[in-house]
């Protein structure tokens, strides 16, 4: 872990970055967490936390997500969110991993009666910038700290890491570093802090719009090439090559040759492909700002396309989709009536 005095950051392990006096950090035991939210992503990031010597209390409602945490150490499940906080040494950090809207509304609201001042709340979930800056100038006048941290590595995050994007006050990320630091790829690298309130979520939004390009580039490449059935293009071993040396590998193109490599799957999945809404509040920022962003732009309206349509390219989306971020595959189309 982390400790600052003087402006000096150090290692010191088993001890907790967090109250300052004056300009000094002062450590005060071992550092612990609660997790509200053990979803795919949250379940795994309570996992990689306590894997590297973070105590972690979690908050679930569904007794048979408790159940997978079983033999995990340092991982402690509770169904009761007052059990959670009294587990917790003050000042508590609270992570919230909940759906973007109403659960992280609700949370929050509920976490600004029960916290106190010092305590900090993380929201990791996918929320709309200009809703943390609220949400931050409400707790703020509790003397709450507000982060609001964009999370990025879905499924794989356990054992790759995740990239995390924080906007929000200087010292509560300070607090909070040796959390970014554990659940990175590494310490020193694959995490940002960005500014304050609401620069953290604004990051991921950006980044999530322009997955979305990117996703949509690769699927309207290969669509071009199955369509050309006279020259029986071997469409993974394409994909494949491309990974290596290529001016176009990334960790997509590898997901994409994951799918390409069972093309059984394709036939199998239906080809409407959800928005979960940043690509929409990324369009909607490039028209307030005037700036153009034709890409990202036509990739959220193919998706909306994609709602009625049955296409290649639309069904190798909802695939890679599925392996990055394990997004529910829509179900195949019945076949028309007769």
């Amino acid at each position: 872990m982390y400790r600052k005095s003087g402006g000096r950051v150090g290692r010191l392990r088993h001890t907790r970055l967090w109250q300052m006096h004056a300009t000094a950090w002062v450590t005060i035991g071992p550092m612990q967490i609660g997790m509200i939210g053990l979803g795919r992503m949250g379940g795994n990031m309570s996992r990689r936390l306590a894997r590297r010597g973070i105590a972690v209390t979690g908050f679930s409602l569904d007794a048979a997500a408790a159940s997978g945490f079983a033999g995990e150490a340092r991982i402690s499940i509770t169904s009761r969110l007052d059990h959670l906080l009294a587990a917790l040494p003050a000042p508590r950090i609270v992570w919230l991993m909940v759906p973007a809207g109403d659960a992280t509304e609700q949370n929050v609201s509920e976490l600004a009666t029960r916290l106190a001042a010092g305590d900090i709340v993380v929201d990791g979930g996918n929320a709309l910038y200009r809703d943390s800056q609220r949400r931050a100038a409400t707790l703020a006048k509790h003397g709450i700290g507000f982060l609001d941290a964009g999370v990025s590595g879905g499924v794989w995050g356990l054992d790759e890491g995740y990239g995390l994007m924080i906007g929000g006050e200087r010292a509560h990320f300070e607090a909070i570093l040796p959390l970014v630091r554990a659940l990175a790829p590494a310490p020193d690298r694959g995490w940002v802090y960005c500014g304050p309130s609401g620069a953290g979520h604004f990051t991921k939004m950006i980044h999530n719009g322009i997955e979305y390009g990117l996703m949509q580039a690769y699927a309207e490449g290969f669509a071009l090439l199955a369509a050309r059935k006279d020259l029986d293009l071997p469409l993974g071993e394409i994909a494949e090559a491309w990974r290596h040396g290529t001016v176009i590998r990334s960790w997509l193109l590898d997901l994409t040759a994951g799918v390409l490599g069972n093309p059984a799957a394709l036939v199998q999945v239906g080809a409407r492909i959800a928005d979960s809404g940043e690509g929409r509040w990324t369009a909607h920022e490039a028209i307030d700002l005037g700036i153009p962003a034709p890409v990202i732009s036509a990739a959220l309206m193919a998706r909306f396309a994609s709602q009625g349509a049955d296409d290649f390219g639309a069904r190798l989306l909802a695939l890679v989709r599925n392996a990055f971020g394990g997004h529910a595959l829509p179900p195949k189309a019945p076949p028309p009536d007769p």
